[in-house]
């Protein structure tokens, strides 16, 4: 029997990252990507999966798109699952010295056109995202437009898109931790359909 393959990048920031053990080319971390990978390996036992996290904790897109090559477009991946872009709001907030708008997105555009002009991957973007926090509302004023920003620029490059804030905030007023359960499972579902 012919198993099909499909090769998958789990590609961002620390929430991708998720403690792997860089020096293990195969490690998915702790975090959505393994728990994803186990979903997609369950649900499709006729898929020989190959599995990748390149996540990189504290990443702005900027060092994304400094890593691109070795990271994302050397590997030739069949689906890129990319989150990327908390880090850009949570590193300037401290004194409020928001990254401008156009910055952001001019940065975020690169890493996709990158992906769309030199990989044939199918591509999903997770919407970055923050758990409802006390101290972290303020986030919103810089955080909000970015998200924005991020959705519009899905529709132009994205093969689907996860609306990972909303179902974060959804989950999280019941439970923190059902949150992460639903971006983690959001992540499964919305592979297995696009890309299988």
């Amino acid at each position: 029997m012919n198993m099909r393959t499909c090769k998958l990048l789990f590609q961002g920031d620390s929430i991708t990252d998720a403690d792997r053990i860089r020096e293990d080319p195969l490690d998915l971390g702790t975090g959505y990507p393994y728990y994803a990978a186990q979903l997609l390996r369950a649900q499709r036992p006729d898929v020989d999966f190959t599995f990748w996290n390149r996540g990189i904790g504290c990443d702005e897109t900027q060092h994304l798109l400094a890593r691109i090559e070795p990271d994302l477009i050397a590997l030739q991946p069949d689906v890129v699952s990319l989150l990327i872009g908390i880090n850009d709001t949570w590193h300037h907030a401290d004194a409020r010295d928001w990254m401008p708008l156009s910055v952001f997105e001019a940065r975020y555009r690169q890493v996709l056109e990158r992906i769309r002009n030199e990989t044939k991957a199918k591509l999903m973007v997770i919407e970055q995202y923050l758990f409802p926090v006390p101290d972290k509302t303020y986030f919103a004023e810089d955080l909000a437009p970015k998200q924005a920003c991020v959705r519009a620029l899905a529709k132009e490059y994205a093969d689907v898109f996860l609306p990972a804030h909303e179902l974060a905030q959804q989950a999280a007023r019941k439970h923190v931790l059902q949150g992460a359960v639903a971006v983690r499972r959001g992540v499964g579902r919305r592979a297995e359909v696009l890309y299988l």
